[in-house]
């Protein structure tokens, strides 16, 4: 596989590593970016894989709710533009979508745009709104909640949307703890939570990265569980501090409150989504060749 200057920028995106070291992992890895991003870790080259952070697509993450009822539904709809993610006809079928799912609890997105609303299906609408703004539409998720339990939610700017329910507690931790999920956007709630193969990758490449300081075996094992440690406290809610009080960590804030997190859901306009990057210089050469 060509390693092109596109796919070295993106490893080095992900890695922060230095652009020469990219593109020599890409070669060793053939061009696999996520096995490319392994090796740097293990050389100790990469910071943690920044994969799951990158934004490509616009659009609009709503939360809407009938809190008496413990009713709770999250969605994400998405524009090309971040122009059209502004309109207010967009605005106003992200709304609609949202109430359709509290109120008629569809099992999926197909079922989702079958539905009815002021006389045609959900889809119809969406194709009238797709001529009106000139760009795709596209109703990429949702996630309806019923609980008895304390629910927290928390919107910033209908980019990211969080919804995040106690075991006790209070409405106000339980929105403290939604904010703070938006903002260091954890990927588990606790360490026992992590999936135990994800465990195993990760003290794979802390003991590479440990091996190479020249430590005694017995020495490097303890290096690796602390870093590993280290590692689980920043990925999950409950080790991370607490953002109101940096001396006290989420875990114990909880304890204080006698309070429990049951799960969280955090929804980021077009996470995971994947725009193909442009290499410009190779459009320029593909032009030219062909005007010869």
């Amino acid at each position: 596989m060509e390693i092109t200057p596109a796919l070295v920028k993106e490893l080095r995106e992900r890695t922060s590593a230095g652009m020469m070291d990219c593109k020599r992992a890409l070669v060793e890895a053939r061009g696999d970016i996520d096995l490319a991003a392994e090796v740097l870790r293990k050389a100790g080259q990469a910071k943690a894989d920044k994969k799951a952070s990158r934004v490509a697509a616009e659009g609009q993450v709503l939360i809407h709710s009938d809190q008496a009822g413990g009713r709770y539904a999250i969605v994400e709809v998405n524009s090309e533009t971040d122009f059209v993610a502004k309109d207010e006809n967009f605005r106003g079928f992200v709304q609609v979508v949202a109430e359709l799912v509290l109120d008629r609890n569809p099992a999926g997105v197909e079922e989702l745009m079958l539905l009815s609303t002021a006389g045609r299906t959900l889809e119809e609408t969406r194709q009238a709104l797709v001529v009106k703004v000139g760009e795709n539409i596209a109703v990429r998720r949702f996630h309806r909640l019923q609980t008895k339990g304390t629910v927290g939610s928390y919107l910033h700017m209908g980019r990211i949307g969080v919804l995040l329910e106690l075991d006790g507690g209070t409405v106000e931790l339980a929105r403290d703890l939604a904010m703070q999920t938006a903002a260091t956007s954890p990927r588990y709630v606790a360490p026992e939570n992590v999936p135990h193969d994800e465990l195993a990758k990760e003290r794979e490449i802390l003991s590479a990265q440990a091996a190479q300081e020249g430590k005694p075996p017995e020495i490097v094992a303890k290096i690796v569980e602390g870093r590993l440690k280290k590692h689980l406290e920043e990925i999950t809610l409950t080790g991370q501090p607490f953002v109101k009080d940096q001396d006290q960590r989420v875990r114990e804030l909880l304890a204080a409150n006698k309070a429990r997190v049951n799960g969280f859901l955090r929804y980021e306009v077009g996470e995971g989504i994947e725009k193909k990057a442009s290499d410009f210089v190779q459009e320029v050469m593909a032009q030219a060749s062909q005007s010869r």
